[in-house]
């Protein structure tokens, strides 16, 4: 189905009304959630600067709101310079529009996950706690300092830690020489380069229809628009996905498709064959998130999209984060040569270089990534079973499906506002984030993330809280 909300210039009411989804749930009044949820419509492309809105009394109709309340929020979108109101012609998207988001919503969504107030439990974050084996090994990390290492500021990396990423993704399938490899400051500093490197203002960038804030965070303030596409219970809609390639034109696709964070979806075989044919049919940019890859309880890590389609744009995202020690800071990329060396210029104005120590004993991680991985996988495992077993004692009301990897879980509230009521437990003592953080385009407003990274005890008391929380904000409601 044609993902574009308008034919021919003009928009259907029952058409934008699905589009929208559950746009009325959440903070503020209706008339300032439906402005917020036409506006992510706006930017994520699927309305367009010409395409005329429904007259007020039709789109009312088939939202069940009052006239007054379309008005109003049409009035908003027209203070943000979104909308043009003429009379006589009807309400238009603005010939002007490039990617700019209103006003109240401009601050970055991710800055939430890094709020937690010192004092309480922080359920926001899902890092890992260091293995006892990287404790081990940093322990016993004893590099060769010559000279010429020391002194090396290429910004693609130390020329062994590269050579030595490649053949790790030769071991796990995908072809790679060293010339395909970028070092970076962790996985966020490798998606932020692909996104300046590739994305310029007014650009439609396409994703999950929720997702890592950092990318989606990375295309707004490049000023590309950000298009979010349906998930269902295995990952994105592949199908969707075709359609919107074909009605925006993205510049570049970003997903995340195995133990996507943050609903822990596992993108099947066919659907990851998929996307690779798509990347390489329409020859549009593939960007895929692996740093979750590998944490996985089953064991179950498909191989890259860039090992099933050799001649797709792939760019492959890796990191020691998720699976070793996040503090390190060290990410990488695979992908062609020659946007390799595009994106070494481009980081060599950010930060010149990575740190060599750290270069160094990634080194000595990247020798015990199996090892490392095996251990990860197994600990969070356990931690999820532990969790799923107090939000069913405590929160037996939320929709929560097992995990089969990742460091989170993705429970849908059965009603109220996730914004709200993550507030509201802030105040309680507990940080935890939202369905907002995480909204690609259309706003989603009724999930919360729990990460089971936290020791037990603490996610215990923490579940604890949000049970006695709920509660209260249920006799709220």
């Amino acid at each position: 189905m044609d993902q574009r909300v308008a034919l021919g210039g003009s928009v259907e009411a029952s058409r934008l009304a699905a589009r929208l989804g559950r746009w009325a749930h959440g903070e503020g009044t209706l008339t300032v959630r439906l402005a917020q949820g036409l506006a992510a419509l706006i930017e994520g492309g699927e309305l367009r600067s010409g395409d005329r809105l429904p007259a007020e009394r039709t789109l009312a109709g088939a939202i069940a709101v009052s006239r007054g309340t379309v008005v109003a929020a049409y009035g908003l979108l027209s203070e943000d310079g979104l909308v043009e109101r003429r009379q006589g012609s009807g309400t238009r998207v603005a010939g002007h529009v490039g990617a700019a988001i209103p006003s109240r919503e401009r601050s970055a969504r991710g800055e939430g996950l890094f709020s937690a107030a010192p004092s309480g439990i922080d359920l926001l974050r899902a890092v890992p706690a260091m293995p006892q084996l990287v404790v081990d090994v940093v322990r016993a990390h004893s590099p060769t300092l010559d000279p010429v290492t020391l002194s090396e500021t290429d910004p693609s990396g130390l020329p062994d830690l590269r050579a030595r990423l490649a053949a790790l993704f030769e071991e796990e399938g995908t072809a790679a020489t060293a010339s395909q490899i970028l070092v970076t400051h962790g996985a966020q500093q490798a998606l932020s380069l692909v996104v300046d490197e590739l994305v310029s203002p007014g650009d439609v960038v396409i994703t999950e229809s929720v997702t890592w804030p950092g990318l989606a965070d990375s295309v707004r303030r490049r000023g590309g628009r950000v298009h979010g596409v349906t998930m269902g219970p295995d990952g994105i809609d592949v199908d969707e996905l075709e359609a919107a390639i074909v009605a925006l034109r993205p510049a570049l696709i970003a997903v995340n498709p195995h133990h996507h964070n943050p609903t822990g979806t596992r993108l099947p075989a066919a659907g990851r064959q998929r996307i690779a044919d798509l990347s390489a049919e329409y020859g549009v940019p593939v960007l895929e998130d692996r740093v979750l890859a590998h944490v996985s309880f089953d064991g179950v890590v498909p191989a890259t999209l860039a090992a099933l389609r050799p001649d797709a744009p792939v760019i492959v995202v890796d990191s020691l984060s998720k699976w070793a020690w996040s503090g390190l800071r060290i990410g990488w990329l695979r992908a062609d040569p020659v946007l390799v060396r595009r994106l070494r210029a481009l980081r060599q104005l950010a930060d010149q270089s990575t740190s060599v120590p750290a270069q160094l004993l990634a080194l000595d991680l990247v020798e015990h990534s199996r090892a490392l991985r095996l251990e990860t996988s197994t600990t969070h495992a356990a931690a999820s079973v532990h969790l799923l077993a107090e939000l069913a004692e405590y929160l037996p009301e939320w929709e929560v499906a097992a995990p089969r990897g990742g460091l989170a879980v993705w429970a849908r509230l059965p009603v109220g506002s996730a914004t709200a009521f993550a507030r509201l437990a802030a105040m309680r003592g507990v940080a935890v984030a939202g369905g907002t953080e995480f909204t690609a385009s259309v706003v989603y407003d009724d999930h919360i993330r729990v990460p089971f990274t936290a020791p037990d005890d603490v996610l215990r008391e923490g579940v604890t809280r949000l049970g006695e929380v709920w509660r209260e904000y249920r006799a709220q409601l």
